[in-house]
């Protein structure tokens, strides 16, 4: 039997209930102790398209996504060809034989089939027409239990947990789930070789959405005021953010000690964040790349007048509406230098639940730190798949406001102040908040040009010296922000450098090629600007493969525009499907420009017999 180390896809519509049902199998997966990972794959309609949902297992827990899945549920009959093409050879089919062209799945030999009335089954256990459409999915989670071997005590708890408002709901979905593994075990006789198996529950672990565990750090990092306007896959940071403040941050009273504003637009969502920020808030926004677009007036400002905020990108396919519900990491370029004229932005890249709640935390002192906008960088992948993570940990040092002058500092100055001075050398000035109470702290704040002292100019000479200060601040930011992750083997000259979810698809990638005789050392930024530490990896290193979740290999030319003399060691391998990154596809490139053999990573969908075609003369 092959355990605990195989993938399921299911094939089903979108709206029908069906991510209720494939949650049920993956968080019972979960409690089972075994190593799982789910990707949705959803369209951007609310209802009717097909969707896809890979749930792999794997003794290391690997959390990237497998090109291929040992075994399929098929739910939908539109995308039935589609579904045969991409089953491998030899793999294991549960359908609904009720919806699906019988003839064509035969057409595959190889595969060993089970099928399930599902839609006679439903229509016979649940009496409510409306209902059926929604519980036909729990039929093949019985199915799937049944055929194997999900645990049953296991399973019926996450039931029980997930529709716990309503006694009556998890009673009739159990049944139904009875009802498919009761099928199962009347009329199917098992011939595969997969199955789950019961391991020691997990401990000081959860399962978390990446946005989710994103709200929770804005939390802790102390956030008071969040603007937002809704986008996919953006929205739920925002709901994270709301149900946490709601929850934890009010006067003993009741009061709110926060302001949540939906905003008309993008716009003025950023140009609230930062009047928030301005007033000393500790101020967010949350959205995807378009708009990230329509925020950039307000961002050049931000830079320029050197005002806090923490901006959180969850990148998904693009230019322009793109793939709404898929995945990229599109933003890289576009954010960096985000702004008419001369800009450059802090960039942050966490790849887990953890990092995505200690990085937000962390953002909020950076924006105040180094008075600007603070670009948290996430993706679909990361923010709406669920992760399996260790405890997410409780922080154990104070906000770092920056330099924020009080009335008594100002008053020691002689009731003096300059509020973009460079008074120590960093490049980073001194600010005061509205209401210090002292003579000489109030400022006008403007994004034209502007003296030390924050009055109007249009000399060249001056706007030259405040431009030239930013950049000495940027540099300040790039010695004094999140170090990068170095891992592997150390003497290894081969090195892997990626960002963010490229994570899990690049520790596995290495191991693959372990396997094939291969060391690799490994770095993961963790923050741009990129600092002496990744220039060190790259000298260390005879060849550089720079992973990329885009077409054009922006993270590739970050790379090399900040360190140009390791041009002619960075190789590029870019993944441009929106889809979540698989090993296969780093390490197949790897061994072929290694000239290697990389045909054990290699997949090709089944493609059938062309068919006869009539030609016309």
């Amino acid at each position: 039997m092959k355990t605990n180390d195989f993938s399921v896809r299911i094939a089903t519509v979108n709206g029908t209930g069906s991510m209720s049902a494939n949650t049920i199998i993956y968080k019972t997966l979960f409690r089972m102790g075994i190593g799982a990972s789910p990707k949705n794959l959803f369209p951007s309609n609310i209802k009717g398209l097909p969707t896809w949902f890979q749930i792999r297992v794997s003794p290391q827990g690997y959390q990237a996504m497998k090109e291929s899945s040992e075994v399929a549920v098929w739910m939908n009959p539109n995308t039935l060809d589609k579904d045969i093409a991409s089953a491998p050879e030899n793999g294991v089919v549960v359908y609904n034989s009720d919806a699906m062209d019988e003839t064509l799945i035969k057409g595959r030999p190889d595969l060993t089939l089970y099928p399930i009335p599902v839609t006679s089954l439903t229509k016979e256990s649940v009496p409510k027409p409306k209902l059926r459409p929604l519980l036909a999915n729990m039929i093949y989670v019985g199915a799937i239990a049944e055929l194997f071997n999900l645990d049953t005590n296991t399973l019926e708890a996450v039931v029980k947990d997930i529709f716990k408002a309503k006694e009556s709901v998890v009673e009739l979905n159990l049944n139904i789930i009875q009802t498919g593994a009761n099928y199962v075990k009347e009329h199917i006789k098992k011939t595969d070789p997969y199955q789950f198996e019961l391991l020691t529950p997990p401990k000081n672990k959860i399962t978390i959405e990446g946005n989710d565990a994103s709200g929770l750090g804005a939390a802790f990092g102390g956030c008071t005021f969040l603007a937002w306007y809704p986008i996919t896959p953006s929205s739920s940071v925002a709901e994270a953010v709301e149900k946490q403040l709601k929850t934890h941050h009010n006067t003993p009273d009741g009061k709110a000690k926060y302001a949540i504003v939906q905003a008309e637009d993008e716009l003025a969502a950023a140009g609230m964040t930062l009047g928030a920020g301005w007033a000393g808030a500790r101020a967010m926004t949350c959205t995807s790349g378009p708009g990230i677009s329509l925020m950039t007036e307000f961002i050049g400002y931000g830079y320029f007048a050197e005002i806090p905020g923490v901006f959180v990108n969850v990148q998904r396919v693009g230019p322009s509406t793109g793939l709404p519900t898929r995945t990229q990491q599109g933003d890289l370029l576009f954010v960096s230098t985000l702004g008419h004229g001369d800009t450059n932005h802090v960039m942050l890249f966490p790849a887990t639940p953890i990092e995505c709640f200690e990085l937000m935390q962390e953002a909020f002192n950076y924006a105040e730190r180094f008075q600007t906008p603070i670009f948290v960088m996430t993706d679909l992948d990361i923010g709406m798949n669920y992760w399996i993570s260790d405890d997410l940990p409780y922080p154990q040092k104070g906000f770092d406001r920056g330099k924020v002058l009080s009335k008594e500092d100002i008053e020691k100055n002689g009731n003096s102040f300059a509020r973009y001075e460079d008074i120590d050398g960093d490049g980073i000035p001194y600010r005061t908040l509205p209401n210090t109470q002292a003579d000489g702290a109030a400022y006008f704040t403007r994004g034209s040009g502007h003296t030390e002292t924050a009055a109007y100019s249009e000399s060249s000479v001056i706007y030259d010296r405040v431009t030239k200060r930013l950049v000495k601040k940027f540099k300040t930011i790039e010695q004094n922000i999140a170090k990068p992750i170095i891992s592997g083997d150390p003497k290894a000259v081969i090195g892997i450098l990626g960002v963010g979810s490229s994570h899990f698809a690049v520790e596995e990638a290495a191991d693959q090629l372990a396997a094939e005789g291969v060391q690799t050392k490994l770095c993961r930024p963790l923050a741009f600007p990129f600092g002496e530490e990744i220039e060190q990896f790259l000298f260390d290193c005879d060849h550089v493969f720079v992973i990329d979740q885009n077409r054009d290999g922006q993270l590739l030319q970050l790379i090399r525009n900040r360190f140009p003399q390791a041009w002619d060691r960075l190789i590029s391998i870019t993944y441009n499907l929106g889809l979540p990154l698989p090993a296969n596809a780093i390490t197949r490139q790897i061994l072929k420009d290694l000239k290697r053999d990389p045909s054990a990573y290699e997949f090709e969908q089944f493609k059938p017999e062309p068919k006869e075609t009539t030609t016309y003369e």
